[in-house]
């Protein structure tokens, strides 16, 4: 009976002989409408990272897995920042922002080679390992509705790197980067309700330019949950995919690195 109800119902707004105020509203979440929106959180990545520093004077170095050999913490939380400024109904502008700062320290159960310093077997290694990643972008909704949201982007990630070894009987080697990662995106964001909506963004590229060589892939996910009218809350998924060689006048930097994990947010829009 509710099959035939529906099919009636159906016929008779095609009709017009069922009044618009009749037909399920159209929810207005305002995600999907303030020009400004920006949030706060707390995201608590699982990482894994892999990297070596080649020498013009020493050669190739070896590739390091820093969590297991160098006994950095394979998972920190840290603050992540997001902001979005709305032109008008199709194009926007993006911001996103974390760092993740570890320290090891650690006795080397095999010989490592780091840039132009040989760390042998048993030294006692102090290690940092700091990493940012800036996300600058901007977008064009091909399809908007008062609920609904696709559309593709352009934009970067700033991969910034400073990562040093030290021994009381090596001293110290260290190596900074600050890698500017070309990404395209497509990014969907749907009302399920006036108060809950759900979000999504993919970015990738792989290129070769200057001295930079590599890729990246990131992935967001984000269900949000706006009970007043200017501030929400959000539970939402990151994940962060990097190669990246850069090469310098006297070392050659590789790292692959992984962060995947939730983040919990506050947010603010008007």
């Amino acid at each position: 009976m509710r099959t035939i109800g529906s099919v009636v119902i159906g016929a008779m707004l095609g009709l017009g002989l069922v009044p618009a105020h009749a037909q399920e509203p159209v929810p207005i979440h305002p995600a999907l409408q303030d020009r400004f929106y920006m949030s706060v959180g707390a995201f608590l990545p699982k990482t894994s990272t892999s990297a070596q520093l080649d020498s013009k004077t020493l050669g190739t170095g070896v590739n390091i897995d820093f969590e297991q050999a160098l006994g950095i913490t394979t998972q920190k939380t840290v603050p992540d920042i997001f902001a979005r400024f709305r032109f008008n109904d199709r194009w926007r502008i993006e911001a996103e922002y974390f760092q993740l700062n570890r320290r090891g320290d650690q006795a080397l159960d095999r010989d490592i080679q780091w840039g132009d310093a040989v760390f042998p077997a048993g030294t006692q290694v102090q290690t940092k390992f700091n990493f940012s990643d800036v996300r600058l972008s901007g977008g064009y909704s091909f399809f908007r509705t008062a609920d609904k949201e696709l559309g593709v982007g352009f934009g970067f990630h700033l991969a910034g790197y400073d990562v040093s070894l030290n021994a009381a009987s090596q001293g110290t080697e260290a190596t900074k980067v600050l890698a500017p990662l070309p990404v395209l995106s497509v990014y969907g964001q749907f009302a399920l309700t006036e108060r809950w909506a759900v979000g999504g963004r993919l970015d990738r590229f792989s290129m070769s330019y200057d001295k930079y060589d590599g890729n990246i892939t990131s992935l967001a996910l984000d269900l949000n949950y706006q009970p007043f009218r200017h501030v929400g809350f959000g539970l939402a998924y990151r994940s962060l995919y990097i190669t990246l060689t850069a090469t310098g006048d006297r070392a050659t930097g590789k790292f692959a690195q992984t962060f995947q994990g939730p983040l919990l947010y506050m947010n603010a829009s008007f």
